[in-house]
């Protein structure tokens, strides 16, 4: 069992939104038709959450999106850049080019399980059955491998962004932007109901920046990220932050501080300090803010947001008096815009000792940057005090350097007991399993 890094420090102590209960549904073997007609309602969700997706914003986009603080397209050479929308419909295997992702020698990469639009966060059973949360698409997969096959159904769905999947005491816990679920032993009962929690985790109902990555640490408490939402702004007490619960949503305290977009954490096999991602904020210009990969070694540490980014960038914006005194600087940078988001650290004996204690880290990729950045699975390495970190690309080929064009788009990692590492492709809706042979 991992230490617990925060287990003995002092507590700090600290609505609800309408959405659809979630629906129970039978394996998902939807044609692409089918499923590309019940979207929507979901492609509709998209427009109104990160805007027009196909051109340039009219004037009155641009207007509210300044409203809201931090649009400053003019500090990047095209001002007209917008994100670049996931495929929401089934992708066949024909379509995935796994040939082009390349790997380091020795190491080999399948597809593990596909015909899931919008797969991202992952978690697994005591059992090995495998669930997946999603954003756009509001659905929860649940995937079982069966002997070398995996069949999947839709556990869940018709919910506002289920990002969050933990699993922890034969319960799966499902969180979505402000709605909590726990499903009561589902690996042996499929069907249970779940219970809702919503009223306990009392979580704001902010859309931006609060599709929820959430953990259960060595201390056996719920770690539940609470985005910053905005691009740039001064978040509320109860915004920009990583937060810890008991795993009925009560005993809240809050973890870390100035957290802009975490998406992404895990706990370090030594010392069981909290380590996460973040992403930098936008318009400031290609190259910068870099995302972040920093380390918890206190509790309530402060890590910038809104006022000092990186390793010691002051905000455009935003401003005071030596903004980065006091702040958490992050252990390593993980590139410009990269979308750095699921991390998992290493344990596992399939791959290279050299690997172990090591972390994976899914960089989703850039959407308002000129020269595309990410699209990949990096490797960090680092002291247990987060000191001479190195970052280097391991899972690529999802860019087409060249073209300026991306196929997919790496959003989480799991390792497997075997030590096999399962990487999820939201682009695609896909699930890649990396091995490794001498």
């Amino acid at each position: 069992m991992r230490p617990a890094a925060y287990a003995h420090q002092p507590l700090s102590s600290e609505n609800n939104m309408n959405s659809h209960p979630p629906k129970f549904a039978t394996r998902a073997l939807f044609s692409t038709l089918a499923v590309a007609l019940g979207l929507t309602g979901a492609y509709a969700l998209a427009q109104q959450l990160v805007g027009p997706q196909n051109k340039p914003p009219d004037d009155k986009e641009v207007a509210v999106r300044k409203s809201k603080g931090g649009y400053v397209p003019e500090r990047v050479k095209n001002p007209n850049l917008s994100p670049h929308p996931a495929r929401m419909t089934l992708t066949p295997p024909s379509e995935i080019p796994l040939d082009k992702i390349k790997v380091p020698k020795g190491f080999k990469v399948e597809l593990w399980a596909h015909g899931m639009p919008g797969v991202r966060m992952m978690a697994r059973g005591s059992q090995g059955t495998i669930w997946a949360g999603t954003r756009i698409i509001g659905r929860v997969y649940e995937i079982k491998d069966k002997g070398g096959s995996r069949t999947h159904r839709v556990l869940a769905e018709k919910l506002v962004q289920p990002n969050g999947i933990a699993f922890q005491g034969g319960n799966l816990y499902v969180m979505a932007i402000n709605r909590v679920f726990r499903y009561d032993g589902i690996e042996s009962n499929p069907d249970v109901k779940p219970v809702e929690l919503t009223a306990q985790f009392k979580l704001p109902p902010d859309v931006h920046h609060n599709w929820k990555f959430i953990a259960f640490g060595p201390d056996s408490r719920l770690y539940v990220q609470v985005g910053s939402p905005c691009n740039i702004c001064e978040p509320s007490p109860e915004h920009g932050q990583i937060r810890r619960y008991v795993a009925d949503g009560s005993g809240m305290e809050v973890v870390a501080r100035g957290v802009r977009n975490s998406v992404g954490f895990d706990f370090h096999p030594q010392t069981g300090e909290l380590w996460f991602t973040d992403n930098g904020r936008d318009w400031m210009g290609d190259n910068g803010p870099e995302d972040e990969l920093n380390r918890v070694s206190k509790m309530g540490q402060f890590f910038g947001f809104p006022y000092c980014h990186a390793q010691g960038i002051p905000d455009l914006d935003f401003k005071k008096k030596d903004p980065c005194k006091g702040v958490t600087l992050p252990v390593a940078l993980m590139g410009p815009h990269a979308g750095a988001l699921g991390m998992r650290f290493y344990t596992g004996a399939m791959f290279p000792k050299d690997y172990v204690n090591s972390i994976f880290v899914a960089r989703r990729g850039s959407w308002n940057r000129n020269v595309q950045f990410g699209y990949d699975v990096a490797n960090v390495r680092a002291t247990p005090d987060g000191k001479n970190a190195k970052v280097t690309p391991f899972l690529t080929g999802f860019l087409d350097r060249k073209e300026n064009k991306f196929w997919g788009r790496p959003v989480d990692v799991l390792q497997l007991p075997d030590g096999s590492l399962l990487v999820s492709d939201e682009q695609n809706g896909a699930i890649y399993r990396v091995t490794y042979q001498k």
